[in-house]
């Protein structure tokens, strides 16, 4: 294993070094003499040296990983003498069907130099006519019965796809004759990216076919799709999208003639074979929507309109396939340019009243993905295209000559990004929905939460949906809740208004908030639900997942970025060139990074404004996260930790809710109360514990109802389940607990340099400077905070004494006050003489673990009451 790391870290230390001698931007640290930079023949040496175990690394059972990262660095710098011998090795693997480990290993390490072989160059420039024999020697890596070859093999096709445009330019041999020897081998080849596109779609149909779910389930089995599937559906679909992004007009046009071929003449289940195809279809739409959209809007909306023109189909619980199918691939084709859609519109309006009330569930599901995929499209701000050229390749000959781009990095200063930005047209669209569709639901959720109509849970459940498509599809453009804020929670002389950053959105603000009407529905709805249906959990989960989207959707989720952005880096690492640098990446990998940061922005949640509806929905989620059932508790915790962290001071206004659920004199409190109330107080793993804040105030609260909790006379105290979350709870304490100041203080200097900062500021901008008075009031209320934070602090340790005390106090709860205690022991302030006599009460205590703690904290109070001793400095 050291061996090879050592193989990996070798030349990309090498490759490092080679770039602060030869290509990077001289900066103020010293520059490498001549006489001490590698020469080229230091570098032909090294990669001799190093080659030949490298490629033996190859096939190492440990895996080829490290061997694939080394040979990208080793190719850049010598590709003649790297290329060579891993293609000799690649073309025999290939051809092997005894030996899938050779093949994937191989491929691994071909697709870490593609961009070295496809660029040629001066030092190998015969590389790019390797590009296509290798291209269709893969083909037959897409199998279904091989998994980790068929990814690989994806990967493989992908990655030189996106670093070739797929035109065919043998044309230019009989209209130019300056080229050269490889150009003219190339432009010859590329009179087979048409039958390689054709013949990886036939490899792709056939693996399609063999997964359908009739094939590869018993009776008794999931419908869902299982990880492998999954991660198949993903690499096919993002392989062909990219072979269609980089493909010329004709290839297209014949592989959308092929794919639409295919999708209209067979009937797929819409569980594992249909999303495959209907995936390839939405990559054909999202690369050329208008000729796309044309070929299958039309055929899909009619379709529907002749299998749903019998009013007896809405009532059925089971629909025909061929209407499920039609549902599912007219949803996912709608998934392109917004402009491009309107068009359309009346169709695809028409086919959404017949369907969205669909009896079955799955049917009806598919109508909702179609509206909520019309909403986003065209209300969000994104890019339209991800070609490795900017502006495509429709051009002639005589103008671009596609050869010249093979491998080709983009221009970080001329990316040419084509961004959808939501026109008048479309946002008036788009409110035509919310009004038809979104409006209608709201006003029967209304009624049946008033008691007016009587809804059954399907009904509820299918309206609950409806709602849910909309928010998502258009939580871009819908302003932010309003109300009015929440001021007296921490007092301050400074403007906590929340910083607002400009994502592209003008919110019209004359329409009517929709944002605010699903809230106060909802919040109606969920309380009609708690009396009458609390076991209707279906709906309850939307409930909770539509009030995590009021509080936080802005257009995108904050999992799919985090999966976006890690893949991302991934792609970027096995691409990117370390020798010259300079953000030398292909076009569509810049794209991405533009369009992540764009999503960053959308994000930033961070410091907003805590309002009145905030906390009506932030109690309603607290009401949900001590629910009866499990399930219900633990979503509704994971929207409530999210937006702990988002508002301000939302803590303090809510610590009091939790903690009554721990109040030892309430007899009301059920086993799964209790519970729910512990997690709320614990957190997740990386958001706000509220048992654990950096302020006095909510600690004061906090710690002593955890300790006061057991002596409550409830029996499932002692459950392991309850048990296990005290233990928790007290090691999370312990282990992220930070000293919190109790006396702070600023300089006469720190003053001066304040204020003067702040006329220079204020008078840059126009305001009036602070006056001495202002000055003064701030230094008298921060010593008030002072010593209101030295009685807080002996106010706990007081409460903590006094709970160790009481005799009937459980011995698990003495032994976390205990350490509650020790924390508390500090450099700055004494400990009061009540808790040090304390501890030393406790060192001959019966318990190991506690003469242990009071061990430590006795000898914390023999450092802190050391008099100081003088040094004689001689």
């Amino acid at each position: 294993m050291k061996l090879m790391k050592l193989l990996q870290r070798l030349p990309t230390s090498v490759v490092r070094r080679l770039h602060r001698e030869r290509y990077k931007k001289p900066t103020w640290l010293n520059t490498v003499p001549d006489s001490h930079k590698l020469t080229d023949q230091d570098i032909t040496d090294f990669v001799e040296s190093i080659k030949q175990p490298v490629v033996l690394a190859m096939f190492s059972k440990i895996g080829s990983l490290e061997a694939a990262q080394a040979l990208q660095n080793l190719a850049l710098m010598r590709p003649e003498l790297v290329i060579p011998p891993v293609l000799e090795k690649t073309y025999p693997a290939l051809q092997t069907l005894t030996e899938p480990h050779q093949l994937t290993a191989t491929l691994s390490c071909v697709i870490g130099v593609a961009r070295s072989l496809v660029a040629g160059g001066r030092w190998f420039p015969e590389g790019p006519t390797h590009m296509l024999p290798l291209l269709m020697r893969a083909l037959p890596g897409v199998d279904p019965n091989d998994f980790s070859k068929c990814m690989i093999t994806f990967q493989f096709i992908a990655t030189f796809s996106t670093l070739v445009p797929l035109v065919d330019c043998s044309s230019v041999l009989q209209e130019r004759n300056d080229l050269t020897e490889v150009e003219k081998q190339l432009c010859s080849a590329t009179a087979e990216f048409e039958d390689f596109v054709l013949l990886f779609m036939d490899r792709c149909f056939a693996l399609i076919e063999i997964s359908t779910l009739e094939q590869t389930r018993e009776e008794t089995e999931t419908e869902k799709m299982t990880h492998v599937e999954s991660l198949v559906e993903l690499g096919l679909s993002s392989t062909f999208s990219t072979i269609l992004t980089q493909c010329s007009k004709e290839v297209f046009q014949v592989a959308l003639d092929k794919v639409f071929n295919f999708a209209t003449t067979n009937i797929f289940e819409t569980r594992v074979a249909g999303r495959m195809v209907s995936d390839m279809c939405r990559a054909a739409s999202k690369c050329r929507p208008a000729t796309a959209l044309k070929r299958f809007v039309p055929h899909c909306c009619n379709v529907i309109t002749q299998l749903t023109i019998n009013d007896d189909v809405l009532q059925e619980q089971e629909l025909d396939k061929e209407l499920l199918w039609n549902l599912q691939l007219l949803s996912e084709v709608t998934r392109v340019d917004g402009d491009k859609l309107l068009l359309y519109k009346d169709q695809v309006v028409n086919i959404l009243r017949r369907t969205l009330h669909l009896k079955c569930k799955q049917g009806y599901t598919l109508a909702g993905n179609l509206l909520h995929h019309l909403l986003r499209s065209t209300t969000l701000i994104y890019p339209t295209e991800y070609c490795s050229v900017p502006g495509g390749f429709d051009k002639p000959f005589t103008e671009y000559f596609p050869i010249k781009d093979w491998g080709k990095p983009g221009d970080l200063w001329n990316l040419g990004i084509h961004w959808h930005v939501p026109s008048e047209e479309e946002i008036t669209f788009a409110y035509y929905l919310l009004d038809n569709f979104l409006q209608p639901e709201l006003s029967r959720l209304q009624r049946c939460a008033d008691g007016e109509i009587e809804m059954s849970r399907d009904d509820i459940h299918q309206s609950l949906c409806i709602v849910q498509n909309c928010l998502m599809g258009s939580g871009s453009l819908l302003p932010f809740l309003g109300g009015d804020p929440i001021r007296d929670l921490a007092p301050t002389l400074v403007s906590l208004t929340e910083t607002k950053l400009c994502t592209g959105v003008n919110y019209d603000t004359t329409r009517e908030n929709y944002r605010e009407a699903i809230a106060q529905v909802m919040r109606k709805l969920l309380h009609h639900m708690l009396d009458n249906s609390e076991d209707d959990t279906k709906s309850l989960f939307i409930i909770i997942k539509i009030m995590g989207d009021l509080l936080q959707f802005r257009g995108s989720y904050k999992h799919e970025f985090d999966s976006r952005w890690k893949s991302f880096n991934l792609v970027k690492k096995s691409m990117e060139n370390r020798l010259h640098g300079k953000k030398q990446h292909i076009r569509a990998l810049l794209i991405d990074r533009v369009m992540l940061q764009h999503e960053l922005r959308t994000l930033t949640m961070e410091g907003c404004e805590y309002k009145t509806i905030h906390r009506d929905l932030l109690r309603d989620l607290l009401l949900l996260s001590t629910s009866t059932y499990s399930q219900v508790r633990s979503k509704a915790q994971h929207v409530f930790f999210t937006a702990l962290g988002t508002y301000n001071f939302c803590c303090r206004d809510l610590i009091p809710l939790v903690l009554e659920f721990l109040r030892p004199d309430k007899q009301d409190i059920s086993q799964q109360q209790m519970k729910g109330a512990l997690y709320c107080l614990l957190g997740n793993h990386n958001g706000v514990c509220l048992a654990n804040l950096h302020d006095w105030d909510c600690i004061v609260a906090t710690w002593p109802a955890i300790v006061s909790s057991g002596l409550s006379k409830a029996i499932f105290l002692e459950k392991p389940s309850i048990v296990r979350l005290f233990d928790d709870l007290a090691e999370k304490i312990h282990r992220q607990y930070e000293t919190i100041g109790l006396n702070f203080e600023l300089s006469d200097r720190c003053v001066e340099l304040s204020v003067s900062l702040c006329e220079e500021i204020d008078s840059a901008v126009g305001l009036t400077p602070l006056t001495a008075e202002e000055i003064e009031n701030g230094i008298r209320n921060q010593i008030a905070k002072n010593n209101d934070s030295l009685r807080n602090y002996e106010k706990l340790i007081g409460t903590l004494l006094d709970l160790l005390d009481q005799r009937n106090l459980p011995w698990k709860f003495e032994q976390i006050a205990i350490g509650f205690l020790s924390l508390l022991l500090r450099d700055d302030a004494p400990l009061p003489t009540r808790s040090i006599k304390f501890f030393i009460q406790c060192l001959n205590h019966d318990a190991l673990v506690v003469r242990k703690m009071a061990i430590s904290a006795v000898a914390g109070i023999m450092k802190q009451l050391k008099r100081p001793h003088k040094k004689n400095r001689d």
